[in-house]
């Protein structure tokens, strides 16, 4: 067992929320994307998380079209009272798990949120992101129809994900959004334009995803293309492929230097740099590290007391804009492209 004075420190949620863990955990891995999972390790990996403090756990609905929900729903069902659930809706999967598109329609809505309490076995979702902006479809619609599944008791607090700035103002008009997710890391800034920003004028809370760059800042990718899985997506993720791996593994540096310096690993110097990052701004933030190790959870926890000097946050200020490739391959449902 964790001692409960070596567990993480907590922060509020939005304004008036409830008090999480510094660091959340990704779930999304334990059911689809990076391979094969081993479903002992991954609810080891749960329960080392919530021993160490960790109590935001995030999930979507399109996660394994479904299948990280249920796999949640035993865990969720014994720590109830304990941690904060958050999942998320908008992107519609085929019958063979292929993407179809984006749904901000309030009826669509309605009929998620059902989907996702039934999944989870619970009465009431903590967080419920709004997944993917559907530009189509004016915000007070969406955000109206999600303000409705608080008033209906069914939600408790509302978030977006990979919205701009300006798109956050105007939810937030409409109803008070606790969270923003969306990427930010040392490879992934473009959230610093306009979002970050809004966020920490409006109190919202910042839950960078991919804080480890999908796992790039690690430095376990001497070459991408052949060190992963052809069941794991970032096989054929821009940032991971070809003549662009190689230049964004020499990006790193660095980060290896500083995590020598400190005896820690790059990537506990990547989890840190947003922690602090985020104090620049203001703003307060919950990175979610996604992983199906206990082993990877007790390192990325323990980056919550890693300290970077101002001279190696200098070091690392440079790294973003020197990283070659997208986020994805299409980047048209991101915040980034309507900016």
């Amino acid at each position: 067992m964790t001692d409960r004075n070596s567990r993480i420190a907590t922060v509020e949620l939005g304004t008036d929320g409830p008090q999480v863990g510094v660091q959340g955990l990704g779930c999304m891995g334990m059911s689809e994307f990076y391979g094969d999972t081993d479903e002992a390790a991954a609810r080891d990996t749960l329960a080392a998380a919530l021993e160490a403090g960790v109590t935001l756990f995030d999930t979507a609905d399109m996660y394994g079209s479904g299948a990280n929900e249920e796999f949640l729903a035993p865990f969720v069902a014994a720590h109830r009272d304990e941690i904060t659930l958050a999942t998320k809706f908008a992107i519609e999967r085929t019958d063979d798990e292929q993407v179809r598109g984006v749904r901000n329609d309030a009826p669509y809505i309605r009929q998620a949120v059902e989907a996702s309490l039934r999944r989870l076995n619970v009465e009431v979702i903590d967080l419920y992101y709004m997944h993917r902006r559907d530009p189509s479809v004016p915000l007070a619609e969406s955000v109206g129809a999600m303000a409705e599944l608080v008033q209906q008791g069914k939600v408790r607090q509302l978030g977006l994900s990979e919205v701009t700035g300006a798109e956050l103002r105007e939810a937030h008009a409409v109803h008070p959004i606790a969270a923003l997710q969306s990427e930010w890391s040392l490879f992934s800034r473009d959230v610093e334009r306009s979002a970050v920003g809004a966020a920490a004028e409006l109190g919202v809370t910042f839950v960078p995803y991919s804080p480890l760059g999908r796992g790039f800042l690690t430095g376990a990718f001497a070459d991408a293309g052949k060190d992963l899985s052809e069941g794991d997506f970032r096989k054929y993720q821009p940032r991971f492929t070809g003549d662009n791996a190689k230049a964004n593994a020499a990006l790193l540096e660095p980060v290896h230097k500083i995590a020598a310096a400190h005896g820690a690993t790059a990537a506990q110097v990547a989890l840190a740099w947003v922690q602090q990052r985020a104090e620049v701004h203001g703003l307060t933030v919950v990175p979610i590290p996604g992983t199906r190790k206990r082993s990877r959870l007790l390192e990325n926890v323990a980056a919550t007391r890693l300290t970077l000097t101002a001279g190696e946050l200098a070091l690392l200020e440079p790294i973003a804009a020197q990283v070659a490739g997208d986020r994805y391959p299409d980047m048209s449902s991101t915040a980034a492209a309507r900016e």
